[in-house]
This record gives C-alpha cells, sequence and structure tokens, in this order.
C-alpha cells in the first residue's frame, strides 16, 4: 500500500517521473555506467531476499504436501485404516482446498500489498497443521487436515508468482521463476531423503510409529523458517522500507520501463474489481489454464514417486533414496532451460522439448520392467518439470498490466490447472501396477495436448505482436515498444 511510504519518497518518486520526461532517465542515477552498476547491486540484493527465502518455502510447501506418500511406505494407510481409494482421495482432497483459495488470495496480496507478513504467516499456520496430520487415527481426521492444508497453502505459489513479477523484467523473469520452482524439484530429492532418515530411525521414539514423526519433525521444521522469513522478505517497490530512495526509484523505473507503463497507480483504476473481470473476459487466460490442466495430469507422477521407484524391486529405505536423483537432475535442467529461454526470448519450443522427452520417458516405461531402463525413464519423466517452469515464466510476462488483472490471471491458471491434480490422484492405482501401462498412456496423451494448446497460445501472441507492430508504425513510432514473448 502507497500510504506506508515516507511522505518524502514519494515527493522524490513524483520528481523522478518528472525528469524522466524532460531528459535522460538514467541522469538521476549519475549516467548509464552508474545505472547499470546500481543495478547490478541491485539485483543481486533482490535475490538474496527474495529468492533466498522463497525457494526454503517452496522446498517445505512441497515436502508438507507430499510427504503422505512416503509416510504410506511405513504403516501410514494400515495405522488409519484405509481402504479402497481413500489414500487418493486425501491426495486429491488437498487441491480442493487450495483450488478454492488462490484467487482471493491474490486479489488479498495485492491489495495489502504486505508479501512480507502475508506469506509467511499462511506458511506458519500450515507448519501447524501439517503437525496435526501426525495425530490422527482415522481417514476423517487426515481428510480434514488435508483439506485444510490445501486452503491454505494456496496463498504461497501464485503470491510467490506475482511477487517476482513486481521486481523483476520480463528477461529475468525466467530464470527467476525457474530457481524458484527448482524448490518443487529438490524438495522431491531432500524430502526423499529426510523422510528416508525419519522412517528408518524413529520408529517407535516416545511411544510414536516413524510416519508420525515424520510430520510432526517436518511441520515444525515450517513454522520455524516462517518467523525467520517475516524479517527478510520484500514487500512492493513502492512499499518496501529497506529500499534506500534512490533503489526505491529504480525499482519503479525498471518496470515502467520493461512495459512502458507504471505498475500501479497509472494503471489500477476502480481498485481490485475491475482486475477480475478482464482477467475472467480473457479467453488466453482460460485457454492456459486447460493447457496447464492437461500438462499437471502428465505430470501426476510425481505424488507417486516412491511408488513407481518401488516397482524396481528395492528395499524402503533404497527406494526413497533413488528418488532423489532424478528430481536433483530436474533442477538443473529446469535452471538451464529457463535460462536459456530468457535469452534466447523464445518460450514455446523450450516447453515443447521437455514435454517431448517426457513422453520418451513414458514410453519407456512402458515398454519394458528393465530395472536400469525405467530408472531413466524416471530421470526423463522428472525433467518435464522444466518445461513447466518455462510455462510459469512465460504466463508470467504475457499478462502484464494491471497489476490487478496480473494477479488474477496467474492465481486462476494456477488454481485451474490443479484439477489436473485432483484428477492425477487416481491416475496411477494399484490395479494398474507394478507396469502402470495406463497410468502411462494417460500421461502421454496429456503432454500431448498440453504441447498443442501451448503452441495455439504462441500463435495468439504472434498475432498480438504484428498488431502492437502495426500499430507503431501507423503513429509514427521508430523505437520498438513492448512485445510479447513467444
Amino acid at each position: 500500500m502507497s500510504d506506508s511510504i515516507h511522505v518524502e519518497e514519494k515527493a522524490e518518486i513524483v520528481e523522478t517521473r518528472a525528469s524522466l520526461d524532460e531528459g535522460d532517465p538514467d541522469a538521476i542515477f549519475g549516467g548509464l555506467e552508474a545505472r547499470l552498476a546500481l543495478e547490478r547491486k541491485f539485483l543481486w540484493k533482490l535475490d538474496l531476499r527474495i529468492l533466498g527465502v522463497l525457494v526454503p518455502i517452496y522446498i517445505l510447501n512441497y515436502v508438507d504436501r507430499n510427504n503422505a506418500g512416503a509416510a504410506r511406505l511405513r504403516g501410514f494407510e494400515s495405522d488409519l485404516h484405509l481402504k479402497g481409494q481413500e489414500f487418493a482421495t486425501l491426495l486429491s482432497i488437498l487441491y480442493v482446498g487450495y483450488i478454492i483459495m488462490q484467487i482471493p488470495s491474490n486479489m488479498f496480496l495485492n491489495y495489502i500489498g504486505r508479501p512480507s507478513l502475508y506469506l509467511p504467516g499462511c506458511m506458519a499456520i500450515w507448519g501447524m497443521i501439517s503437525c496435526l496430520t501426525g495425530i490422527t487415527n482415522n481417514f476423517v481426521g487426515a481428510l480434514l487436515t488435508r483439506f485444510f492444508l490445501g486452503f491454505v497453502e494456496a496463498a504461497f505459489f501464485p503470491g510467490a508468482l506475482f511477487l517476482l513479477s513486481k521486481w523483476y523484467k520480463r528477461e529475468e523473469i525466467g530464470r527467476r521463476t525457474a530457481i524458484l520452482y527448482c524448490g518443487n524439484l529438490i524438495s522431491n530429492a531432500f524430502g526423499s531423503l529426510m523422510a528416508s532418515g525419519i522412517l528408518s530411525g524413529m520408529q517407535g521414539t516416545l511411544g510414536h510409529a516413524a510416519w508420525r514423526w515424520l510430520f510432526y519433525i517436518e511441520g515444525s521444521l515450517t513454522v520455524f523458517v516462517a518467523i525467520c522469513a517475516m524479517f527478510i522478505l520484500p514487500d512492493f517497490p513502492t512499499t518496501t522500507r529497506w529500499l534506500t530512495p534512490l533503489e526505491r526509484k529504480l525499482a519503479v523505473q525498471r518496470m515502467e520501463e520493461d512495459a512502458g507503463v507504471g505498475d500501479q497507480g497509472e494503471t489500477e483504476v476502480g481498485g481490485q474489481a475491475p482486475g477480475l473481470i478482464l482477467a475472467l473476459s480473457d479467453w488466453r487466460v482460460w485457454w492456459m489454464s486447460l493447457a496447464m490442466t492437461a500438462q499437471v495430469v502428465s505430470l501426476s507422477f510425481n505424488a507417486y514417486f516412491p511408488t513407481l521407484s518401488a516397482t524396481m524391486g528395492f528395499n524402503n529405505t533404497v527406494t526413497l533414496l533413488l528418488c532423489a536423483p532424478p528430481f536433483a537432475f530436474a533442477s538443473l535442467a529446469a535452471f538451464f532451460l529457463s535460462r536459456h529461454s530468457d535469452q534466447t526470448k523464445e518460450r514455446f519450443w523450450h516447453v515443447a522439448a521437455s514435454f517431448g522427452l517426457g513422453i520418451i520417458g513414458f514410453i519407456i516405461a512402458i515398454a519394458t520392467m528393465n530395472t536400469a531402463a525405467r530408472y531413466v525413464s524416471l530421470f526423463l519423466m522428472a525433467q518435464s518439470y522444466a518445461g513447466f517452469v518455462v510455462v510459469y515464466a512465460w504466463i508470467s510476462n504475457s499478462f502484464p498490466r494491471p497489476p490487478s488483472k496480473r494477479a488474477v490471471a496467474l492465481a486462476l491458471m494456477n488454481a485451474f490447472s490443479q484439477l489436473g491434480n485432483v484428477a492425477g490422484s487416481y491416475v496411477f492405482p494399484t490395479m494398474w501396477g507394478p507396469t502402470y501401462r495406463n497410468s502411462y498412456a494417460i500421461c502421454i496423451a496429456c503432454a500431448g495436448v498440453g504441447i498443442i494448446m501451448c503452441w495455439v497460445f504462441k500463435l495468439s501472441l504472434v498475432r498480438l505482436n504484428e498488431k502492437i507492430e502495426k500499430e507503431e508504425k501507423e503513429k509514427g513510432i521508430r523505437e520498438k515498444g513492448f512485445r510479447y514473448i513467444t
């Protein structure tokens, strides 16, 4: 909220904007070279405070979400007397609350302008709920904790994407989104290693089953990190108190230059409701929501990764340890693919290539039960997340202004896509194991649909760029302005 900055700093920002209209926009920073030096320092500072906090939060976000899969290996189902599809229902119910809360959460975040308090606050609550999962004794108790876990976790990822889009330019955001999403991928590796240690070493400690300790320890760690994050995360460029006046001016100017218009006052008219209407009436928002839903179904192997790893025939500890390398590889693939996507300013072919390799992995898993081949297939499947990371960067800068529309669009697309996780919870039933050929066939089909829909989205952005270029020529504008990245 702009009310939170000092009156003097407000006046300085207004004076800065006036000077930009009159002459050299870099003059206030001491010239172009001085501005570039300040910008490099500024970005390092931002990266440490934003990514240095968001990545650990995202790791714990997914650890708390997916620890039921590891707990399943050490008595979770038998102790809670789960039958039939009840375990799959526990996985899917989380996404009901997750879907419901994402849009209102991002609208509220854009309104209050205090992600430094809001996001860690939600994190502390979901950490406590995760701990409560460890004291449940039946299906209904676990169902309630899983539902409310998703309800509160919904605030984080769309809120994190929105926060990144408030600070980073289009050519910067892809790499940062990749680093953030690496938290998801690292969580699969880190979570498996952590679960392996807890499940193998704490059975019967203080009279509790090892799977209960898994929820206690991981939930407590989440609460601790949340408290630390409150003192480190920034808010928005105009509301972050620890910025110097010059850094604040640079932050505001960077976003103005990136889109040709300011990110707040110049684009927000009439509060949050117009942004909601703009997002809901844009067909591209709904189109990418459907595309991402198909992609999420194709990535549904994630929740069952320990089960798929177990088909190779090793014991529980080795099975969990074998889950780590594929996702470590996926993290590296996501970083380098997104970095190359930013450098080349191209999105679609990077997405298609990654999901194409994932399809090859599914085909290998269908074709053979050979241990080495199936393990290679897990690596190829896991790297599909690299393409999904590029999709997130793509949508973050394809709906640039106003911020209220961007906040709703990001939340809507992410929330709608979680329907894929609801459906994906039922894609790997035990009756289809150990080959899971039908499951992999579903993943292949959904990955293919996602690629085709992204191609259509690319064509729509190409046409928008042609329209912008035509308008610039008609107005006699020589300098190339904003263009969508395709």
